[in-house]
């Protein structure tokens, strides 16, 4: 297992860090929502493979792949505004229905697109820009994956400033870290809610858009990419984003070794670090105690 070829580990590592940035776009808005609303979003996965979907869709209508990103992101944010208005808020006081209203809204979702892109596997089509590969010595490495793992560290950035350096992010940060004492300094919660909810559902829109030309978009996507979501979230720590950053890239090099390396135990590999880091540390690697 160890005698293989330096190209082999540089090429797996590029792999994982590819993974770990579409992770990144998925859990950001995950564990955001998680944090400020305490609630488990169980069909966001949905939103990362509907938002794929559209993107199919908008590329073979003949728009430009950052085009059919951003149409599919705000899609997708347009549909979480509205759940998060009309389903999530009537909810308020259930949380448990809350949970079990988004796991019904995943298999609506999911249901809806096997009927109308059919159960086939599709591939999106990579950027013209973006095709073709970089070579180190022996190493391939395709140019969209790497402008993938560019992407998601932009996106990232843009994250950190608009949380760390703007009002909104202000009351998301107080909201997350105190609700009840946001409410009472006058924080509109309601429009927090929704906000977050859609921004949350853009980053899986968008994420699922660049992922397409990777993993492809078929039926059952969204239940292979939320369980490592929830395993990000848990290990970043509920509602930081910075958890949610070094989360998404270490699960992403345990992925992808263990599904390389020993695939029978993989998921084992994959479920272990967020057993010892609930074990050690049970509000994740940078989560924050809440007051």
């Amino acid at each position: 297992m160890f005698d293989k070829p330096l190209a082999f580990w540089l090429i797996q590592s590029l792999n994982s860090f590819s993974l770990g940035g579409l992770l990144f776009l998925l859990s950001a808005g995950f564990s955001l929502i998680f944090g400020l609303m305490r609630i488990a979003n169980l069909s966001h996965g949905a939103y990362f493979m509907l938002g794929a979907y559209i993107g199919l869709s908008a590329l073979r209508a003949g728009f430009g792949f950052v085009m059919a990103m951003l149409l599919a992101g705000l899609a997708v944010a347009i549909l979480g505004g509205l759940i998060e208005r009309f389903v999530i808020r009537r909810l308020s006081s259930n949380p448990l229905g809350q949970v079990l209203a988004t796991l019904g809204i995943s298999f609506i979702i999911a249901d809806g697109c096997l009927l109308y892109w059919t159960g086939d596997p599709q591939q999106l089509a990579t950027p013209e820009l973006l095709r073709g590969v970089f070579r180190v010595g022996e190493a391939v490495f395709p140019k969209y994956r790497v402008a993938v793992i560019g992407i998601a560290c932009l996106f990232a950035i843009g994250l950190w400033l608009l949380l760390e350096k703007t009002r909104i992010g202000a009351m998301i940060r107080a909201g997350v870290d105190d609700m009840e004492m946001a409410r009472g300094v006058g924080i509109p919660v309601s429009m927090l809610f929704t906000a977050v909810f859609c921004l949350g559902s853009f980053l899986a829109g968008v994420g699922g858009v660049l992922g397409g030309p990777i993993l492809s978009v078929y039926p059952g996507l969204d239940t292979d990419m939320l369980p490592l979501a929830l395993v990000v979230v848990i290990l970043g720590g509920v509602g930081s984003l910075v958890g949610a950053f070094v989360g998404s890239f270490i699960i992403g090099f345990v992925y992808t070794f263990g599904q390389t390396l020993i695939p029978d135990l993989a998921y084992m590999i994959l479920f272990l670090p967020m057993i010892l880091v609930l074990a050690l540390r049970p509000r994740g690697l940078f989560g924050r105690i809440s007051a």
